[in-house]
């Protein structure tokens, strides 16, 4: 007698829905990889962003939000304070957000009106005046005025609130007083050798950066100094110095680990590694065009629009990085109003439209019909402020 018994195959067939679903699935995820690499420039997180911060906010069928009166002209300055905009003129200085809604209106009489922003942290100053205020989102919170007798000759904020003020003094041919972002004094340098033009605490509080000129001759030359600022007031040698040969230094600005000044000749990229402080990382110069716009405000690039003349329409916008090395060129051959770059994007403006690249050059994204913008100002989001005479309106890519 056999007591062996078969034992039954529990195996079964795959039921032929689920090798449908499987089909599906492995031809959705295909259909969603090709897709990105087709529109990577637009399927991003930055349309995510846009689509959570500004669902409510009402805009027409091109994009564009409802307009604002910015109580001033296109002689004013206008920069883009984190999501806000800020208004810098003769008469005062007004804080507004994205959506038109006022946070400051300080009335006050400025000759060379001159302002900046980094991340969250705005200022305006009188150049060759004696004020100054600091805002940070939505609020002063700092300011200086005639009883400080000092005549202020620039000064920049970073992203994290450090504040260096450059003015004269007396017997120098430059001081720099250091602010934190309690904005308590912490250090002031003065020098004797070499006009300090400009300054830039780095992000990490630990140098501070001066634009120095020096005369030797008949000749000019330029550089970029580094102090520590754990320093004594009687240490006033750098640290660390790096030629910009001689040019004219425009803008200074702290972008992935190196400082780069940007000037009439040239944009140079210094490191702020500490094994390498101080060391040129690279530079692109341009003796032989002429400078008609520039933008240091992206990530990683310089956005330069040159030309062969100083008058016409035709130019070059060329994209360098740290290294020097060109990374992207597009000839332009209608006049540019403005251009502005923030994060990855490029904003340019011309007469009757806005177009906004990537910072590849790669066309993200265009807005035909203006208004009669005169000013563009590109934000990290993909979202630009467009500048009118009176007013002010946002555009929001679709």
């Amino acid at each position: 007698m056999n007591d062996r018994q078969e034992v039954p195959n529990d195996k079964k067939k795959p039921n032929i829905l689920v090798r449908l679903l499987a089909f599906l699935v492995t031809l959705a995820l295909v259909f969603g990889a090709v897709t990105l690499v087709v529109y990577r420039d637009r399927l991003n997180f930055d349309v995510i962003r846009r689509y959570f911060t500004y669902r409510s906010l009402e805009r027409n069928d091109s994009g564009q939000a409802e307009s604002f009166a910015h109580e001033g002209s296109t002689r004013d300055i206008f920069v883009s304070a984190g999501e806000n905009l800020l208004v810098c003129s003769t008469t005062g200085v007004r804080l507004f957000s994205g959506s038109g809604t006022q946070y400051a209106n300080e009335q006050i009489v400025m000759e060379q009106p001159v302002a900046m922003a980094a991340g969250e942290w705005s200022l305006t100053y009188d150049a060759g005046g004696k004020s100054l205020y600091l805002f940070r989102d939505k609020e002063k919170v700092f300011s200086l005025g005639a009883d400080s007798g000092k005549t202020i000759l620039s000064a920049r904020v970073n992203e994290n609130g450090w504040l260096a003020v450059v003015t004269q003094a007396a017997s120098y041919k430059g001081s720099v007083t250091v602010y934190n972002p309690q904005q308590q004094p912490v250090i002031q340098l003065n020098r004797s050798s070499g006009f300090v033009m400009d300054a830039l605490v780095t992000e990490d509080g630990k140098y501070l950066a001066t634009v120095t000129v020096s005369q030797s001759g008949a000749s000019f030359s330029s550089s970029l100094d580094l102090y520590r600022l754990d320093r004594t007031e009687e240490e006033t040698e750098p640290d660390v110095s790096a030629s910009l040969d001689g040019s004219v230094i425009l803008d200074l600005r702290e972008q992935s680990g190196a400082l780069w000044a940007l000037g009439d000749t040239g944009v140079f990229a210094v490191s702020l590694a500490e094994k390498n402080l101080g060391e040129r990382k690279g530079a692109y110069s341009y003796p032989d065009q002429y400078l008609k716009e520039f933008s240091l405000e992206g990530d990683g690039y310089a956005a330069l629009l040159l030309g062969k003349y100083r008058a016409g329409t035709q130019a070059q916008l060329v994209v360098t990085d740290e290294s020097g090395e060109v990374t992207g060129t597009l000839d332009i051959g209608e006049q540019v109003l403005s251009l502005s770059a923030a994060g990855r994007y490029i904003a340019v403006l011309t007469a009757d439209r806005l177009d906004i690249y990537t910072s590849d050059l790669r066309l993200y994204d265009s807005l035909s019909g203006t208004q009669n913008a005169q000013k563009v100002l590109m934000r990290a989001d993909g979202t630009a402020m467009l500048i009118g005479a009176k007013t002010a309106r946002l555009y929001i890519p679709g």
